[in-house]
Formats: structure tokens, sequence, C-alpha cells
């Protein structure tokens, strides 16, 4: 095996795809720390590729049967990590009311929670197709809010906004969906 193929083989593991997801919140936090049209710009493209790594890491877990451990551990962790410390910082800077993502991130918490719950008793914790909308409409209100200057008349801010509600309400549906489907492991 060549170093080239090496390489690929390692970038295209899907545990370097989850490590990924994780290295991009540090870099995504200090380009927010200074605001302006070059760092938001760059914060939402590298946002959108580790959201796509998202997709891509279980994708290649399943397909090449590399399914392991650490990534089923760690793939919802990074998750978390990223959107819910993008969501902070866009609070930080007040492009998103406080208590919309104290409602996000505390949904994560209290589902991973059950998750964990759920896991213990030997029952599937496979993401929830609501889980899915959930995430998929996060991600397409992060992305405009990070953008958060007009580009080409288009007002990025407001088009975050309206994606932001609709995934506040997919975030509440798909919490109280999981609680209510599992509620008899809450009561033993």
């Amino acid at each position: 095996m060549t170093s080239s193929d090496k390489i690929k083989k390692l970038l295209w593991n899907p545990n370097t795809l989850t490590l990924f997801r994780v290295v991009t919140v540090p870099a995504i936090v200090v380009l927010l720390m200074v605001p302006n049209r070059l760092t938001t710009f760059m914060a939402a493209i590298l946002f959108s590729v580790a959201s796509i790594t998202d997709y891509l890491d279980g994708y290649l877990a399943r397909r090449s049967g590399l399914v392991t451990n650490f990534g089923k551990i760690m793939d919802p962790v990074a998750d978390k990590l990223l959107v819910s410390c993008t969501f902070i910082m866009l609070t930080a800077l007040g492009w998103v009311p406080a208590w919309i993502v104290c409602i996000i991130i505390g949904r994560e918490i209290a589902v991973t929670g059950l998750r964990n719950i759920i896991s213990e008793s030997g029952l599937d914790v496979s993401a929830s197709s609501l889980g899915k909308y959930k995430t998929g409409f996060q991600i397409a209100a992060i992305i405009p809010l990070l953008f958060h200057y007009p580009y080409f008349g288009v007002d990025m801010q407001l088009i975050g906004s309206i994606f932001l509600w609709v995934a506040l309400i997919l975030t509440i549906w798909s919490g109280v969906d999981y609680f209510i489907r599992f509620r008899r492991l809450l009561q033993t």
C-alpha cells in the first residue's frame, strides 16, 4: 500500500471524520470571537464541511463495515459539541435568542441521558426520523446564521431565523416523542 493510499484510507476513516468535527469546534469558536464578513464566512464554510462529515462518517462506517464502539459513542458527542458550541457563540454575538439555545441544548442533554438508559436496556438507540429532521433543520439554521451578513441582497439572518424556528419546533417535538416512546423505562 502506497503512502497516498494510507493517507486516503486514514482521511476516509469514519472515526477520523468524527474527530475532524471535534477539532473544528475550537476553530469555529475562535473565528466567531472576532466577527466580521471574513471570519463568519470562514466559520460558516467550516461548519458546513463539518456537518457533511456527520453524514459521511455514518455512511462509510456502515458501507465499509467499520462500525466501532468509539464511533458509536463519539459520533453523537461530536455532533452535539459542534451544534451546541456554535449556537452558544451565536447567542454570545446576539444573533440567536438565548432561550432558544437553552431549549435546544437542554433537549440534547435530556435525550442523551434517555438514550443511555435505552442503551443499557439493550434497545435500539438509533436516531428517529424526527431526530434526523431536527438535526437537519438545526444545521440549516446555523449556516445562514453564521454567514449573518447580507450577501447579494439576501438577508442571511432572516433565513437562518426562519429555519431556527422550524428547528426549535422539531427539537421540542422529537424530544417529547423520545420520552413518550420510552416512558416505561423511566418508571423502573
